[in-house]
């Protein structure tokens, strides 16, 4: 698209080349299924942790803080030193919390009478 185009060309023009790195992880269950997983890229040295899903029977069995890890690992590996995702009230939060990330903003009414959280972390002591 030409709008997108001519955005990277002035994004280029003020901070050089830059690339976003893909970082997928996905857990098989026993049988084969997905039972969790996590999307996110990488970018200016920056995770941006898109999606962290498990699957409802595996929840609370520390499969979503494996996940998180790798995830986090895999991203210092291609250069993050950060980390950044946001969050609904209803999903998350205690569980980044309790992994070291803070809330750094937060939407009222999004949608209404909800919250939409967004939070950071420092993966690598720069």
């Amino acid at each position: 698209m030409e709008i997108g185009k001519r955005l990277r060309a002035f994004n280029v023009s003020v901070v050089g080349e830059h690339r976003f790195e893909p970082l997928w992880l996905v857990h098989p269950g026993a049988d084969g299924e997905i039972i969790g997983g996590v999307v996110g890229e990488v970018g200016f040295d920056w995770l941006h942790l898109n999606i962290l899903w498990v699957a409802e029977a595996h929840r609370k069995t520390g499969l979503g803080s494996a996940l998180l890890a790798a995830a986090e690992r895999a991203a210092i590996d291609i250069g993050a030193r950060q980390a950044w995702l946001d969050t609904f009230e209803w999903q998350a939060e205690g569980f980044y919390l309790k992994h070291g990330y803070s809330v750094f903003g937060r939407l009222e009414d999004f949608p209404e009478g909800q919250q939409r959280m967004f939070m950071r972390k420092t993966l690598v002591n720069v």
